[in-house]
């Protein structure tokens, strides 16, 4: 049942994706055209502290025209590795500095369309170095208490797949 890329092309690109057309064979030996986006990696990160509250941003967003609670990600620069991208993240969007990063996990949020790749890590610790720099990422971040995760998911105030899937596994991890 493995489909076979037989090459692709590119019909669009920006700095930000890349939209190709593939010629995609599949098992029974019959051809189809399939649209893909190619994208950078993305690194996400957040910490738990004493109190095992994790912290979020609560943002909008635009293209689905909804809110709620997020990590802190975006894409990783050209040269950059992944837990840099991560901690500069957080602080570019939260205003604090994680300690020691931990690999939490990795994601393919929509893998029948694009080959995005969203790794996600956490802190035990995180020191506040002042006013977040992109501030216009989120109206506000907030120390939500981990317990009440799966909470927030089921009310959909975490919309965002890769984010539910990434702060369940972290529950996970805090709490087994």
């Amino acid at each position: 049942m493995r489909w076979k890329n037989l090459g692709e092309h590119t019909v669009y690109e920006n700095q930000w994706l890349r939209v190709n057309l593939a010629d995609v064979e599949l098992p029974n030996g019959q051809h189809l055209d399939h649209y893909l986006i190619r994208l950078r990696p993305v690194a996400a990160a957040t910490a738990v502290n004493e109190r095992n509250e994790v912290l979020l941003l609560w943002r909008h967003r635009f293209i689905t025209d909804s809110w709620g609670w997020e990590l802190a990600a975006g894409v990783v620069e050209e040269g950059e590795d992944l837990v840099t991208a991560a901690a500069r993240e957080m602080v570019e969007e939260t205003g604090w500095r994680p300690g020691p990063l931990r690999h939490l996990m990795t994601v393919e949020p929509s893998n029948g369309l694009t080959d995005a790749r969203h790794h996600i890590y956490w802190s035990p610790s995180a020191e506040y170095v002042g006013p977040p720099e992109d501030d216009f990422e989120s109206e506000k971040r907030e120390w939500v208490p981990l317990k009440e995760v799966p909470d927030l998911i089921a009310a959909g105030e975490v919309p965002a797949a890769n984010m539910a899937a990434a702060l369940l596994m972290l529950h996970r991890v805090r709490f087994g």
